[in-house]
């Protein structure tokens, strides 16, 4: 039987973030580092080095530096849900994030959600509270076959703009 699960770990910003980066839910393997997309797998930080010019960070403090040093910020759109395994697809019961610790304190210009699950969460259950738009990245997820990694980079360089 599934149980629900609550978010292990808190959101990284500071009050330079502009640009808010939402997942949709921590993998395993992230809940296990209790850092964001901690899945070997998953291209989000390559990503991320390319758009930067920057050495793929392997450490959390590295990729904490990298998200902090360009002026991003990262949290999830669910805060707790009923999940099989990392399936997105599986959540259900699902409880949104509260943005209002970083909007509130951030002069956040842009929101960007990697992947349809994480975009479709906010656009139900966190836009009606903020009144703010966010755009739908393609994911950087394993799952999501279909996109190369130099076609994820650039359909993120967006996020440079």
């Amino acid at each position: 039987m599934d149980s629900r699960i609550t978010h292990p770990f808190g959101p990284l910003f500071n009050e330079n973030s502009r640009v808010l980066i939402l997942g949709s839910f921590p993998s395993v393997k992230s809940r296990e580092q209790q850092f964001f997309y901690g899945h070997p797998q998953n291209r989000f930080w390559k990503v991320l080095a390319a758009l930067y010019h920057q050495d793929l960070p392997r450490t959390i403090p590295e990729k904490k530096a990298l998200i902090l040093d360009h002026g991003l910020a990262l949290w999830d759109s669910v805060a707790s849900c009923i999940i099989t395994g990392s399936a997105d697809a599986s959540m259900k019961s699902v409880q949104p994030n509260d943005l209002s610790p970083i909007l509130d304190s951030c002069p956040i210009g842009r929101i960007f959600c990697n992947g349809k699950t994480s975009w479709r969460m906010y656009e139900k259950l966190i836009q009606p509270v903020t009144g703010r738009e966010a755009v739908c990245l393609p994911s950087t997820s394993p799952a999501n076959a279909q996109w190369s990694l130099e076609r994820l980079i650039d359909a993120w360089a967006v996020i440079l703009d």
